[in-house]
């Protein structure tokens, strides 16, 4: 059985004690695929480094995060462009728009953002979403520049029945993780309806932990957690789901 796990920050400082064990220990629960989203210039050379122990398991995306945009966005993002000459990335991403900090970059975060898009559409990139307290902007933005090479995954999904299904309907993906195995969440009820080839297992780790780690430091590994969680909903095997989502990353990521 082999998962993916489609958004996981494994260079994180949170993991500087022993970086190498909690990926060889995810290798070892059969989560053998490990996509990497950045964030911004201080992530890329660990992010990186990991790429190039694991070049099996580990890949790598590249992208400017909302929450790294700020007045100097234009500087940003030119720092991120010139990345793309240099190496093969897997992704744009992480990229989208967070409300739930602050509104003073907003206009900068959107700018930001229909860039990026742009350049996946150029390159035949899938994107990666961030999108907190922001999934109308989101959808609607996506909506605006619908184009054959637009794809990818919303990341941390976390919308209701109804935008999961403009997501899908747009051709996205549900990207799915920890809150999902949560007591108190309305995302079991917004996927009901969803089919599981539209949808795709995550960690984000080190946050947002499955039960029963929930509160402490989350990483790969646990994904397992969600896959049967989700087996679970979907009445099925989680055997089942891990080919499935599986397959779906491979159609997203083109690995």
């Amino acid at each position: 059985m082999i998962l993916t796990d489609t958004h996981t920050h494994l260079y994180s400082e949170k993991f500087e004690s022993d970086r190498v064990e909690m990926v060889q220990r995810a290798i070892n629960a059969g989560v053998k695929r490990l996509f990497m989203p950045n964030i911004d210039a201080h992530s890329i050379q660990p992010m990186l480094d990991l790429a190039w122990l694991f070049p099996e398991n580990c890949f790598p995306m590249m992208g400017l995060h909302p929450c790294s945009v700020d007045e100097h966005v234009e500087s940003h993002l030119y720092q991120i462009q010139k990345w793309f000459k240099k190496r093969k990335f897997y992704a744009v991403g992480e990229i989208g728009l967070d409300y739930y900090w602050s509104l003073e970059f907003k206009e900068q975060q959107i700018m930001a953002f229909k860039k990026q898009i742009l350049w996946a559409i150029q390159m035949n990139l899938p994107i990666n979403i961030h999108s907190r307290n922001s999934t109308e902007d989101v959808i609607a933005i996506l909506a605006e520049m619908q184009h054959p090479n637009l794809r990818g995954i919303f990341h941390c999904f976390s919308g209701n029945a109804e935008q999961a299904k403009q997501v899908v309907d747009l051709g996205f993906y549900l990207g799915i993780g920890g809150v999902l195995t949560y007591k108190k969440n309305e995302l079991p009820e917004a996927i009901t309806a969803i089919d599981l080839n539209h949808i795709v297992l995550e960690t984000d780790a080190p946050y947002l932990s499955p039960e029963p780690y929930r509160g402490k430091r989350n990483e790969s590994s646990y994904i397992v957690k969600v896959a049967e969680k989700l087996a679970q909903l979907k009445n099925t095997s989680v055997e089942q789901v891990a080919i499935i989502t599986t397959e779906n990353s491979k159609k997203i990521y083109g690995v």
